[in-house]
């Protein structure tokens, strides 16, 4: 291997890379016998993250206008606490936060049914904690939804 296909295998990544060598990884969600595309597959990135954003501008609006009276520097620790309780309160009951349900997300459990509370709590717990939610395994999910064994999936 030259200099030129080192590089390009490490700029493309792990994953191109072991593809490269011949090694099949499946796609997202495979392993979980969930479908490759369309409802029940595997959340990408971009969804993800777009409804988490959702959510926590909505909860810093809150913050920021009912709780704190238009003091920003004291909106930031209101706005974790309403998304905890937000993240908590909404996929243990019915599966998705407001910002998920509008970019067409469910959190369910690997069995393919509603999480159990303990398991809520200790994926929000982890997600406000925020460095596991960066951490992924090949299917794409946050080490806080491992952790919990739950799967964000479209609907």
């Amino acid at each position: 291997m030259d200099n030129r296909q080192a590089i390009g295998s490490w700029l493309s990544g792990p994953r191109a890379a072991a593809e490269n060598m011949g090694i099949d990884l499946g796609y997202p969600g495979e392993q979980l016998g969930l479908p490759q595309h369309g409802p029940g597959s595997v959340a990408r990135f971009g969804r993800r993250l777009g409804g988490v954003a959702i959510d926590w501008m909505a909860c810093q609006l809150i913050a920021y206008g009912l709780i704190t009276g238009g003091d920003w520097a004291a909106a930031g620790n209101w706005t974790l606490a309403l998304f905890a309780a937000l993240a908590v309160l909404t996929v243990g009951t019915v599966g998705f936060t407001p910002g998920k349900r509008l970019v067409g997300l469910r959190v369910v459990s690997e069995a393919g049914g509603r999480l159990s509370f303990p398991r809520v709590l200790l994926r929000t717990v982890l997600l406000v904690l925020v460095v596991p939610a960066l951490i992924w395994d090949r299917d794409g999910r946050g080490l806080h939804d491992r952790l919990a064994r739950a799967v964000q999936v479209r609907i």
